[in-house]
């Protein structure tokens, strides 16, 4: 998984970049365009699951999934047309799963902002207003092609030139691609156009670190203008700074100190993972406990091709248990007396938490 960080000059992204990777991989400076080729930074999955599994299988290896974060350039008002850095971030962006889009949302003299003033919700604004730009450039060369195609006469190549013309028209209104009511076929007839805003967007509030602890995430959704259904994750960039410093203990205990149940990288992978319906199954033995991404609603083939393309080619079936089980009782033999270790065929939907040892045909 990629997720990009995106935002306005000077709103606190590659501090929060340095924060989350535990690096001083990007510049973090008080002027715009500090940033200007993408940091890139991998981060292990928090899963304390693996953890109880590892003490079961009596092993000493643990290997958690990765989250990749890039650090965009800062974007500006007019960044479509060339102002700033122009369009250097969209392959960047592109390159991405979800985009992670920071904003502002305390005052500092001392820090200045590209447009003089904090106004998260503007900020917002802006940003999705120069993204959807950039797509309706992508769309107008292509409409123009899927147009002259479709005086031919043929049916799909009118409704392909229908479709872009709705999209297009859609995001002239300032809608981005993501909350257009589309069918699954049209959603991949047009997914080879790679356009930015149908991607899934998280929204994280840069806050005082006096403020964070307190935040009400619906208060803040209406001061950014955002919907119920949108995940926005309020972050202290300077707490998650001072969190890479301490140990684990002395960072459980600030947290608890300041009123947050978790770190905001935390806070930000789970919010990535519910967004883009992924969910994780392990492997577990004497040699390692290995944390898989899959996506939710995986057949038990599939999630077996994430160990290698061979393992879904040849696949037999399964055995699967559950982790808590596995841990409760003891194991994979007492899981078997008790029961609760079974075989699973190929219609098997993966679920979040299954430990599972595959059987395949080479």
């Amino acid at each position: 998984m990629k997720i990009g960080i995106v935002g306005l000059p000077n709103v606190g992204k590659s501090t929060l970049f340095n924060a989350l990777t535990r690096s001083k991989g990007a510049m973090a400076a008080n002027y715009p365009f500090c940033t200007i080729e993408p940091n890139v930074g991998i981060v292990e999955v928090p899963d304390e699951r693996m953890y109880k599994l590892k003490e079961i299988v009596k092993t000493e290896k643990v290997v958690p999934a990765i989250v990749e974060f890039v650090d965009i350039a800062g974007l500006v008002k007019g960044a479509s047309e060339g102002e700033g850095l122009g369009n250097q971030f969209l392959a960047h962006i592109r390159e991405c799963d979800a985009i992670a889009q920071v904003v502002r949302a305390f005052n500092d003299d001392n820090i200045i902002h590209v447009h003089n003033s904090v106004d998260p919700r503007r900020d917002i604004e802006i940003i999705e207003t120069e993204l959807i730009l950039a797509d309706l450039q992508t769309l107008e060369k292509r409409v123009g092609k899927a147009a002259s195609d479709a005086k031919s006469g043929d049916a799909k190549k009118k409704d392909y030139h229908t479709l872009l013309v709705k999209v297009e028209e859609a995001l002239k209104t300032g809608k981005k691609m993501i909350d257009l009511d589309l069918t699954p076929e049209e959603t991949l007839a047009v997914r080879d156009l790679h356009l930015l805003t149908a991607k899934p967007f998280l929204y994280v509030a840069n806050m005082h670190e006096n403020e964070v602890g307190k935040a009400n995430i619906d208060e803040l959704k209406k001061t950014l203008g955002l919907n119920a259904n949108q995940k926005v994750i309020p972050i202290s960039a300077k707490i998650e700074e001072e969190l890479g410093e301490l140990s684990q203990e002395e960072a459980a205990a600030f947290l608890q100190d300041i009123g947050l149940k978790e770190t905001g990288l935390n806070s930000l992978i789970k919010a990535a993972y519910e967004t883009l319906g992924l969910a994780t199954y392990f492997t577990a033995g004497v040699q390692e406990v290995r944390a898989w991404t899959i996506h939710k609603g995986d057949t038990a083939p599939k999630a077996a091709g994430v160990i290698h393309t061979d393992f879904e080619k040849g696949f037999i079936k399964a055995e699967v248990v559950r982790w808590e089980d596995l841990v409760k009782y003891g194991g994979e033999a007492g899981a078997k007396d008790k029961g609760v270790l079974r075989l699973e065929g190929k219609e098997y939907i993966v679920k979040d938490g299954d430990v599972m040892h595959f059987f395949f045909a080479n």
